[in-house]
């Protein structure tokens, strides 16, 4: 049994060793039979790869010969760019240096040319001077000829020529002047002529002057008795509360007030007037009477200057301004209205203003303010155009308008028109026929007093003052004075007018030189 285990034991060996054997070969067959088909598989892929490589490498030469092929094209063509600039560069240089050539030609032969002329002129030089030299040897020989002829020195020939010479210049520039003078005068004469005349045809004004008489008349001289009163009490009573001076003379029927201020004179006249018309004069009713009377003064004042305004067309005036326009309704200048003075003045400088090209509605308020100041120049010391000014800038009128009132009877020198043009419009309104009046004496002294500046003037003959004391005539000694004098001595005498005399509107100064040759015949 134990045999036969082991020869099983044995047998299942030996089975176990040929089927160890029998694997183990097959399994090396099999490693064999992989072995080959990897080397099969390998050998295979390598022969598509280097397929594969020599199909890369054929298409990578021919993309590089294409890129090669393209980047020769694009290097000649850049080339030939490059060649054709240069070239034009070179034609450009080329034109550029036979420019040049062209002009070094040109200063080569205008350095001949100059150097050419420079010796002509070294040569006219010489010859120039050889000639003065002459001409000064003939001039010293012909100056000694002369001094011996004229018995004079060169020093005393010389004066004597230079005198001659600065009086020929001095009658020329005269001459001149007085001819340059004339003419600019005529052209501004009709300019001037032109726009006044329109400017007066234009305004329709009145021409009948207004005046506020200060002389009351009375039904009859009884009343004069009553206005005096018992132990003259009405007439103290009167004058207290006007302020104004009652003046009763030998005049029939009349009564005389006097007050330097217009508007209390306008009271007291219409207040005394309605005591007369009355017939009740006592001091009650005096007073009553006059405090009535001057309300509605006030509130004529206030109207008339609102309605100055309202003519005129001027807006934004301050009330103050307006009350002292009202007021020069009772203020009158040689016989003219002061107010309706000051409209017309306004409407012909608008007229004038809208002519020259200026402001109208700024030239119609400093026409109408120009004579503001005579509202209240009896009240304060100073001139009116001082006062009008000073009173038109504290209610904040306009520059302008201020150099209108402060100015429009002086020489402006600040360069402002509107003086100017007020001025002009103020004659004008001053000057027209009816519209001033003056007395007799003050007339006949105006007159004299012309004369009497005019004689005083060396080489005056004769002068006559014409046409109502508006033209002066003078008649010179020819022998005393020339045509150029003439002409001074008139712009000097009307230069003295001007200082020392007042006047309306203005004064023609006339120079009469008169030549005559007389002889006898025997």
């Amino acid at each position: 049994m134990q045999i036969d285990s082991m020869m099983l034991a044995l047998g299942l060996a030996a089975v176990s060793l040929v089927a160890f054997g029998v694997g183990w070969f097959i399994r090396s067959q099999l490693g064999r039979a992989r072995l080959r088909s990897a080397e099969q598989q390998a050998q295979s892929v390598v022969e598509d790869a280097a397929r594969e490589a020599e199909r890369l490498k054929r298409d990578a030469q021919l993309e590089g010969r294409e890129a090669a092929l393209q980047m020769k094209q694009e290097v000649e063509r850049e080339m030939l760019q490059s060649r054709n600039a240069q070239l034009e560069t070179e034609r450009a240089f080329q034109q550029k240096e036979a420019a040049f050539n062209r002009r070094v030609e040109l200063i080569d032969k205008q350095e001949r040319d100059l150097k050419k002329v420079e010796n002509d002129l070294g040569a006219r030089e010489q010859t120039v001077k050889a000639r003065t030299g002459e001409l000064d040897q003939l001039m010293a020989e012909g100056q000694a000829r002369l001094a011996r002829i004229a018995g004079l020195t060169p020093d005393q020939a010389r004066l004597q020529l230079l005198a001659r010479v600065e009086e020929e210049a001095r009658a020329e520039i005269t001459k001149r002047a007085a001819e340059v003078r004339e003419t600019a005068q005529r052209a501004a004469e009709r300019e001037a002529r032109r726009i006044i005349v329109l400017a007066i045809q234009r305004y329709a004004g009145d021409h009948v002057s207004e005046s506020s008489v200060s002389v009351v008349h009375l039904p009859s001289d009884d009343m004069k008795g009553r206005i005096i009163g018992r132990e003259g009490r009405n007439i103290r009573s009167f004058e207290t509360i006007t302020g104004v001076d009652v003046i009763i003379d030998d005049t029939p029927e009349a009564v005389i007030l006097s007050a330097f201020d217009p508007v209390r004179r306008e009271v007291a006249r219409q207040s005394l007037e309605r005591l007369v018309a009355d017939g009740r004069i006592h001091p009650a009713r005096i007073e009553e009477v006059v405090t009535k009377v001057r309300e509605e003064v006030e509130a004529r004042i206030i109207e008339m200057g609102d309605l100055a305004c309202a003519e005129v067309g001027v807006v934004g005036v301050h009330p103050e301004l307006q009350k002292l326009l009202g007021r020069l309704h009772y203020r009158t200048s040689y016989g003219q209205n002061i107010l309706r003075h000051s409209i017309e003045v306004a409407h012909l400088a608008g007229m004038m203003a809208a002519e020259i090209g200026m402001d109208q509605k700024m030239a119609k308020r400093g026409g109408l303010m120009h004579d503001i100041g005579k509202a209240i120049d009896h009240d304060q010391e100073g001139t009116h155009p001082a006062l009008g000014m000073e009173v038109a800038a504290r209610h904040h009128e306009p520059q302008e308008v201020l150099d209108a009132i402060g100015y429009h009877h002086d020489d402006y020198a600040g360069g402002s028109l509107w003086p100017v043009l007020i001025s002009a419009a103020d004659a004008i309104s001053g000057a027209r026929p009816g519209a001033r009046r003056e007395s007799l004496e003050i007339y006949i002294k105006r007159l004299e007093a012309l004369e009497k500046i005019a004689n005083a003037f060396p080489g005056v003959e004769k002068s006559y003052a014409i046409q109502a004391g508006r033209e002066i005539r003078i008649m010179v000694e020819h022998q005393k004075v020339d045509d150029a004098r003439a002409h001074g001595l008139a712009d000097e005498i009307a230069r003295r007018i001007e200082k020392e005399l007042t006047y309306p509107g203005q004064i023609r100064v006339t120079v009469i030189r008169e030549t005559r040759a007389v002889d006898h015949a025997r």
